[in-house]
């Protein structure tokens, strides 16, 4: 993909004059004990079409992992551009939110870049997404993402390539330093890897910060493989869907759902009628309660089997699944409402 005419050179933005150099963008890749797939990322960044003296990779081991030090080393200890960084987190597990501000604050950048350690950005990455910079009212942009999938996908793999749709994801996506500075960065208290790109979003939309898509910066973004009953022990996620709610709700209306998910609420409350119809010998109440119930987790399942796999083995994930995630769901929602004292449903 060639970027601009012949002979055409793009108006790149001035750097950071903070750090004296030619280093236009740097690359922010937080990582967890994952050197295999880390070594991928990094080939494919070394790779990219803009010029090598012109950028930087800086990857912030959360894992303090020496297999990944020894790996990040190894490539930084080539000699060779563009400029490879090793940071770390205070402490294992800090989460990608503080990994990814020690990350962008080291960066001598005007322009921090933000991808995934499973990710594999084309060549052309790079150079797209700086070029969106060279209209000087534009403080974020975030690029393409692609995520290869079979025919007949899991329930967890078409969960997974909803991160085609996702505007602002840490795995392709730019800011101004400047910005993220005006911000605070990453908000800490979401430490897990869900969410914190949408609150960043959400903090320069509200401070009138200008972003913009860029779909020729493509990344690829693999799906790894999962354990069964992945999608249970991602309804813990919720405690920071309500974390996201109290800091930005009518945004989070607009972009996230835009009502609370009373199937959920229903499903719950028909299990607990339920069981208190069985606690107290009650077929008026029991009865009923387990007609709503069986019905809702027969709706649900069949939803999730939608244009997903018909293997026997995946069939007998969304049954079980499909029972427990809604009660399980309901829990992480009301306990994160909790924590954070907020009316979130």
């Amino acid at each position: 993909m060639k970027m601009y005419p012949t002979g055409e050179e793009p108006a790149w933005p001035a750097i950071n004059t903070k750090h004296p150099s030619d280093i236009l963008v740097s690359v922010v890749v937080p990582t967890y004990r994952r050197p295999e797939l880390l070594r991928r990322c990094l080939t494919e960044l070394c790779a990219q079409t803009l010029d090598r003296t012109r950028y930087e990779l800086v990857v912030v081991d959360d894992g303090l992992d020496d297999a990944t030090r020894r790996e990040v080393l190894g490539w930084a200890e080539a000699g060779t551009r563009p400029i490879i960084r090793y940071l770390t987190s205070p402490a294992p597990r800090s989460g990608p939110a503080v990994a990814r501000n020690i990350g962008w604050r080291a960066a001598r950048g005007g322009i921090i870049a933000f991808t995934d350690d499973d990710c594999r950005p084309l060549p052309e990455w790079l150079e797209a997404g700086c070029a969106a910079f060279a209209d000087s009212a534009v403080s974020g942009a975030w690029g393409r993402i692609v995520v290869p999938i079979p025919d007949e996908p899991t329930d967890y793999e078409r969960n997974t390539a909803g991160l085609e749709d996702a505007p602002c994801a840490t795995a392709n996506c730019f800011y101004r330093k400047t910005a993220l500075h005006a911000v605070g960065g990453f908000d800490e208290r979401f430490t897990a890897a869900w969410q914190e790109d949408s609150d960043l979003q959400f903090a320069l939309l509200e401070a009138r910060h200008q972003l913009v898509e860029v779909p020729d910066a493509v990344v690829v973004h693999p799906v790894r493989p999962a354990s069964w009953g992945i999608s249970i022990r991602q309804q813990r996620n919720n405690l920071f869907n309500a974390l996201l709610f109290k800091k930005h709700p009518a945004l989070y209306r607009l972009w996230i759902q835009a009502s609370p998910p009373w199937h959920y609420y229903a499903n719950a409350a028909a299990l607990l009628g339920a069981a208190a119809g069985w606690t107290v010998e009650s077929l008026w109440l029991l009865g009923p309660s387990l007609m709503v119930w069986t019905a809702s987790v027969g709706q649900f399942c069949a939803k999730r089997l939608k244009s997903t796999s018909r293997r026997a083995a995946h069939v007998a994930e969304m049954v079980v699944t499909s029972a427990l995630i809604p009660p399980v769901a309901v829990y992480w929602r009301l306990r994160g409402a909790i924590k954070y004292r907020v009316a979130f449903l």
